[in-house]
């Protein structure tokens, strides 16, 4: 099935026949991943090692939360930029980008490790190891940091295999990797007796096994190839991916955030209460692991029905959108009621999968405090799964601003200040139990709304019918390529140049050309700068919807190349075209004062509303351009010509084509 089909397959076929062929695969894949958070724990607590285990590898989790925020940044970075150089034929920076990647994380590894090695018992106290814990929790960290390089590798490389086209391999690395981990585990801890040493090592052999499965892979990619030189850092090219990663480092980053205030805290509290230290920290270690199951499910669901939300939103099947909305969110709300039940109704058999308490003074208290955690600490955990879900949504139909706050909301802005205050307020480590569901409540309200009000804008406009756009044979010969700020009259000078040497002009024709490539509709594709917010720019333009539109418009950018001489005006086709022949990049450019009489002329903008225009159109290009390059727009690097406007559009243009008439003349 070629793009095309792929896309009118996404646009038409029923939704959720497309959710099942998407969301399960995703779904089983972070399953397989949380069986590597959650093995351990299930061992450890029902061998001798019990409470004080689990409360070893609960300070330990948070360690683990880092190196990934590190390797999905890395690697979710260089996916999503393997991705836009497919569409691009750019198999030279991908290559980059990856090999440089590998090396990056490696380097990482290594200063993670030389960093928390020499400072191990101050990291593992300050995450709530206690005196009667911290021996077990070194014994497991220092295995675990000796193979950082390793764990690493494997969850950076895993992103790229995905989108490398092969997610079966990805998922096969962290299958075989969790077996072998399941099947050592009794082994090492029950049969050798070697107790958390013997759950350290089953875990990192079986993160070898993941990391040598997908190291393989490397030797048969579909669309790159790494060869040692690819390992020569090129930072230029890894930027661009790096910029692409960002939103992974801080979504795990905010978990530590999370995860330390929380350990901090219930070690603090539970030192002054009947509990101890100990058992919060062990069980808020279970809960932890349990609601990662969880929150996967729904998670699964939702980033794999991505594609398809995205395609639909850019297509702009408003209809299909809304469908698909409704449908996830009553996944959503099955798994969330399902798991509430659960946790309410069962708690202590849930928590005594992890094994009975045996070497702590007063076991029932383990109980006790079990109970109430799951009982209240997750009773609203169906808002916790639509919050999450919701944010994702919005990333998925290129609004980051409203994914931002969805997902802040919760963690950040309500449950951080509230696990602080609950406490010192009404006294007791039970307290904090209560700033999750609160934490929930709050924002599940934030998130209606957000949810609410974007779907009254998705409301379906008249538009008027528009012919098809066709390429328009040329002879061989000069391809012009004009970038401009705004109001410079660089639109309506690349027009007059064109007519000057008998080639053909494009401007709007390529989003109509692009539509008709990607299926997306034409006019959300010549709105890509214009919906770009005023703020996040990057993470807007990184959106799988507007990444659709970008390789599209790319795509169609080379294909009027091929058709031979023209005149490009915008969307990045100089660099688009940096590796063809006979291309002359031109930037247009105009005094202030100049460009704010224009745009005042040309769209009855008062003074003020000119400038402010001038202002976000120029961000959005330079954004556009720098997602797009890697490159600063408006640098004098980038262009053959760099010519004032101010002139007057007929001047400058009679400028252009002298150049052009010199320039071919010294060939």
């Amino acid at each position: 099935m070629n793009q095309e089909q792929t896309s009118q397959w996404l646009g038409t076929e029923k939704i959720s026949k497309l959710m099942l062929k998407f969301s399960v695969p995703c779904v089983l894949s972070l399953l397989v991943s949380a069986l590597y958070n959650i093995v351990d724990q299930i061992f450890i607590g029902n061998s001798e090692l019990s409470a004080l285990g689990n409360a070893a590898t609960g300070v330990v989790f948070p360690i683990f939360i880092i190196a990934q925020a590190f390797a999905w940044c890395f690697g979710d970075g260089c996916a999503a930029y393997l991705n836009i150089c497919q569409g691009r034929k750019d198999t030279e920076n991908a290559t980059k980008a990856i090999g440089t990647g590998i090396i990056v994380t490696l380097a990482s590894a290594l200063v993670l490790m030389a960093i928390f090695y020499p400072l191990k018992i101050q990291l593992l106290t300050l995450f709530g190891a206690s005196e009667n814990s911290i021996g077990y929790a070194v014994e497991y960290f220092n295995i675990i940091l000796a193979f950082f390089p390793l764990y690493m590798l494997s969850n950076m490389m895993n992103a790229v295999v995905r989108a490398d086209g092969s997610p079966a391999w990805s998922m096969a690395s962290m299958l075989f990797g969790a077996i072998t981990n399941i099947i050592l585990d009794p082994v090492f801890i029950f049969g050798t007796k070697w107790g958390m040493f013997g759950a350290a090592l089953a875990t990192v052999i079986g993160q070898t096994v993941s990391f040598l499965i997908t190291f393989g892979y490397l030797f048969r990619t579909k669309t790159f190839r790494l060869a040692l030189k690819s390992l020569i850092p090129d930072l230029k090219a890894f930027m661009g991916a790096l910029q692409l990663g960002a939103s992974s480092f801080i979504t795990q980053m905010t978990i530590v955030i999370i995860s330390l205030v929380c350990n901090i805290l219930l070690a603090k509290y539970g030192a002054r209460s009947q509990y101890g230290v100990d058992i919060p920290i062990a069980i808020i270690g279970i809960e932890s692991k349990v609601f990662t199951v969880v929150i996967n499910l729904v998670v699964g669901i939702v980033l794999g029905c991505q594609p398809i939300i995205s395609y639909n939103m850019g297509a702009k099947k408003y209809d299909r959108v809304k469908e698909l909305y409704r449908k996830i969110l009553l996944c959503t709300v099955a798994i969330g009621l399902l798991s509430t039940a659960l946790f309410e109704f069962a708690p202590r058999a849930i928590v005594g999968m992890f094994g009975a308490p045996t070497n702590i003074p007063n076991p029932e208290d383990y109980w006790i405090f079990g109970e109430k955690t799951f009982r209240i600490f997750l009773c609203f955990v169906t808002f916790t799964c639509i919050i999450k879900m919701t944010s994702i949504f919005f990333q998925a139909v290129g609004r980051p601003i409203r994914a931002v706050i969805a997902s802040m909301i919760r963690d950040i802005v309500c449950f951080i200040p509230l696990i602080i205050i609950y406490p010192a307020v009404f006294g007791g480590v039970e307290a904090i139990l209560y700033a999750a569901p609160s934490a929930d409540f709050l924002a599940i309200i934030v998130a209606a709304v957000l949810t609410v009000t974007f779907m009254k804008t998705l409301k379906a406009t008249p538009t008027e019918e528009k012919g098809e756009a066709v390429l328009k044979t040329s002879k061989k010969g000069v391809i012009v390529t004009i970038a401009r700020e705004h109001g410079s009259s660089g639109k309506q000078i690349g027009k007059l140049v064109a007519e000057r040497l008998g080639i053909p002009f494009y401007y709007k024709e390529m989003t109509a050309l692009a539509a008709q490539e990607s299926g997306l509709d034409r006019e959300f594709i010549s709105d890509i700068n214009l919906n770009s917010p005023a703020i996040l720019h990057s993470l807007y333009l990184s959106t799988d919807v507007v990444q659709q539109a970008v390789v599209a418009q790319d795509k169609v950018i080379c294909r009027i190349a091929d058709q031979g001489s023209c005149v490009i005006v915008g969307r990045a086709a100089d660099y688009v075209l940096r590796n063809y022949v006979d291309v002359v990049r031109i930037f247009v450019f105009a005094p202030e004062e100049y460009r704010i009489k224009r745009v005042m002329e040309i769209y009855g903008d008062t003074a003020e509303e000119a400038k402010k225009n001038i202002r976000r159109s120029d961000e959005a290009r330079a954004s556009y351009y720098k997602n797009i390059s890697g490159l600063t727009w408006g640098s004098r690097r980038n262009y053959e010509l760099m010519i004032d406007s101010s002139i007057g559009a007929e001047a400058t243009a009679d400028l252009i084509c002298n150049y052009l008439k010199n320039r071919s003349d010294k060939r």
